[in-house]
């Protein structure tokens, strides 16, 4: 039951465009709800550098990120995790980001 959770969400991060991927990276480095092993304020920086490389609209104004529905919906998913599985959704998410694609 709880690695469905986990496939579940790996799915949903496979549908997704390369700037939504970063829009959630940013969201789980940045929130105080997740429970990361990895530096947070590190990826956090590096996710947003490259989201600004790509995105006009992140470089020049503040995103509300909660217009952006599947962003949210997963972070809900994301908080919902143990922390051993929302290490397993980051692992596989910061490893899957690549702006190049």
């Amino acid at each position: 039951m709880e690695t469905d959770k986990v496939k579940y969400l790996i799915d949903m991060i496979n549908d997704m465009n390369i700037k939504d991927k970063l829009r959630l990276a940013i969201c789980m480095s940045n929130s105080s709800y997740t429970n990361l092993k990895y530096d947070k304020p590190k990826m956090f920086e590096k996710f947003d550098s490259m989201l600004k490389e790509i995105d006009d609209e992140y470089k020049t104004t503040l995103i509300n990120f909660a217009k952006y529905h599947l962003i949210m919906f997963a972070m809900a998913k994301i908080m919902e995790m143990t922390k051993e599985e929302q290490n397993q959704i980051a692992l596989y998410l910061f490893n899957n980001i690549n702006i190049y694609d």
